[in-house]
């Protein structure tokens, strides 16, 4: 699945040269009105190392570069823990974090455990219909390891706070303890949509960036702290001109 943006119309059929004739993209099917086609992708060597060469960072459309992208852009637009390829954009409430800071953080006695979620297209994709109810949110790949649960509930058991970072942790961690209430080990996909009413079961605090309106992580937000407490956080946010969304400030939620 990838997203398409053509100066012709995209059909069924067509193929396009990429990274410099390296890779032949055929068009197999268009999801109308969506700017997404599914592709079947031919190169001449091994795939991902190729997208790794030619590829550019996907910084979102707001960051606007002069000259085009720096090449700090990509150790930038990184998480620093981040291990697995496969999202298509960083998890911005990660961005916040340096192995300094991590380190700091272990040696105040705070645990670190980790999940998987690889970013997927949707996350870039406003809400547009009329009632809520109908907006459906894309899959998203996720893995929560059997040590991250078992630190997970040792914590809870302790009356410690389970704190995530960004709105992509909640749903998978939320995702693993919908079968019992608890975190669970797994691994699969997500389409989970937080919004009024949700009992959350697993996260106790987030740390998160500002997001954008009309946003399914706005509703998140709203329904984890409450819609008029969040609005007037972001009121406070405008009137002080923060940043919002990638590279922007964030908010802890307790």
């Amino acid at each position: 699945k990838a997203l398409c943006r053509m100066s012709g119309r995209q059909r069924v059929g067509v193929r396009l040269k990429l990274a410099g004739g390296r890779i032949s993209a055929g068009i197999l099917s268009v999801v109308h009105g969506g700017g997404e086609v599914v592709v079947e992708l031919d190169a001449d060597g091994p795939l991902l190392e190729i997208l790794e060469e030619s590829g550019q960072t996907p910084l979102p459309p707001y960051i606007k570069r002069p000259d085009g992208l720096v090449p700090e852009d990509r150790i930038r637009y990184q998480t620093v823990y981040a291990e697995h390829p496969g999202a298509v954009a960083a998890p911005t409430a990660g961005l916040h974090f340096t192995r300094v800071l991590l380190d700091q953080l272990a040696e105040r006695g705070i645990l670190r455990a980790n999940i998987t979620l690889h970013v997927g297209a949707g996350t870039f994709k406003p809400v547009k219909s009329e009632r809520v109810d109908e907006h459906v949110m894309d899959f998203e790949r996720f893995t929560v390891p059997v040590r991250t649960a078992e630190l997970i509930r040792a914590a809870k058991a302790g009356g410690s706070r389970v704190v995530a970072i960004g709105t992509t942790t909640v749903r998978a961690l939320e995702t693993a303890a919908m079968g019992t209430g608890s975190v669970e080990p797994s691994a699969g996909r997500t389409n989970l949509f937080i919004r009024h009413p949700f009992k959350f079961c697993a996260v106790d605090a987030i740390l998160t960036n500002f997001h954008l309106p009309r946003s399914t992580l706005l509703m998140m937000i709203c329904t984890f702290a409450g819609k008029e407490l969040v609005l007037g956080a972001y009121r406070e946010a405008v009137a002080r001109k923060y940043r919002f969304y990638s590279y922007g400030d964030c908010m802890l939620i307790v």
